[in-house]
């Protein structure tokens, strides 16, 4: 395909050209004949453009230079019209190496959203390959497919996009890899592990730690998942300027968290995960997930009898001797000696000093 991505040689008419001021500002354009870019810098004209090599400098008619370049997909993504909330590209390049998303893969994408990581997975797995995407509102939906048309040029053969839920719409087997970004993705477990080949993996996309906690959760309540793994990326860029090298600022901190889980053989038992929990994970106020929309289920904190029990943490005990935390009696004092009093504080402002005492430092 002949997209944004794939265009090579000079500007011709219809390309997507990112031109950047001396500032740092980009501005995308498309070029047609006779087409003119205005900006409080001046103006452009497309013709000065059509017809040079890319990584061109062109100049307006007040003499502010632009670098011309056709923009990468990071760049084109972050400028695109939105519908909802994008996949930001440092969480995208996380779904592409954890999720292990490959050439000619079948994959699986609900929440097609502004059509952001539909582009990155088509990318991702070719031509060969496959990504279908479902979005339930189609006002996304029609951004979602113009966003990814215009970038590959047009409609792209690995790629289909269906308006609806994803449980009532999922009719896909044998995939290879799910993502999941969505307000409840626990909701659609049991339709994704009906889809997902053995050995299958899942990668679920959320912005809470309340949605984080309850999707890992349910992903290890359900026997056809293997143990989730979870985390979040932060990106810091520098400053480097002659002597002047040191971090930015300004930083892209959280934008959302990463769970992924593998799909198990049917009738495959897991060995029980050991974990040692910190203390209070399981305390009085935890709840399962399952338990919390009444559907029962086994517990999910760890085993606490049997040859993988873990040691769970209980209340506050009084560690000194004597207590039932620590049944040693306590240490009896001889007849005739004195326990070491605490140093007692004169009235007033000031403290006297330490009477020296035999465990007295010389003074």
């Amino acid at each position: 395909m002949t997209g944004i991505h794939g265009r090579r040689g000079p500007f011709t008419d219809g390309d997507t050209v990112q031109l950047t001021d001396p500032k740092g500002r980009m501005h995308t354009i498309t070029l047609s004949e006779g087409g003119t870019f205005h900006s409080h810098k001046g103006k452009v004209d497309h013709a000065d453009l059509i017809g040079q090599p890319e990584g061109s400098v062109v100049r307006s008619n007040t003499g502010t230079a632009y670098v011309a370049l056709r923009p990468l997909l990071i760049d084109y993504t972050l400028s695109m019209k939105r519908g909802a909330t994008i996949v930001y590209p440092k969480d995208a390049a996380q779904v592409l190496v954890e999720a292990d998303i490959f050439p000619g893969a079948r994959v699986v994408e609900a929440g097609a959203g502004s059509g952001a990581m539909s582009n990155w997975l088509l990318r991702a797995v070719g031509e060969q390959g496959m990504v279908h995407s479902y979005e339930r509102r189609a006002d996304f939906a029609e951004i979602a497919r113009k966003n990814v048309e215009r970038f590959h040029g047009g409609p792209h053969p690995a790629w289909k996009l269906t308006v609806g839920d994803l449980v009532e719409s999922l009719d896909e087997t044998d995939v290879d890899r799910v993502f999941l970004d969505m307000l409840a993705p626990w909701e659609c477990l049991d339709a994704v592990a009906g889809a997902l080949i053995p050995g299958g993996l899942v990668c679920v996309y959320v912005a809470t730690t309340t949605q984080l906690s309850r999707v890992v959760e349910e992903l290890r309540e359900d026997p056809r998942f293997y143990e989730p793994r979870s985390w979040e990326t932060m990106l810091r860029t520098w400053h480097v300027e002659g002597l002047a090298v040191r971090p930015d600022h300004r930083m892209i901190g959280h934008t959302g968290f990463l769970v992924v889980a593998r799909r198990l053989a049917d009738g495959a038992e897991a060995p029980e995960r050991r974990r040692r929990p910190a203390k209070g994970a399981y305390g009085k106020d935890f709840t399962p997930a399952r338990e919390r929309d009444g559907r029962g289920g086994a517990e999910a904190a760890p085993a606490t009898t049997g040859p993988d029990a873990v040691a769970q943490p209980g209340p506050e005990a009084d560690p000194r001797p004597g207590t039932e935390a620590d049944p040693r009696p306590e240490a009896e004092t001889p007849a005739g000696t004195a326990t070491r009093p605490e140093p007692a504080t004169a009235p007033g402002p000031e403290a006297a000093p330490p009477t020296a005492g035999p465990d007295d430092d010389a003074r």
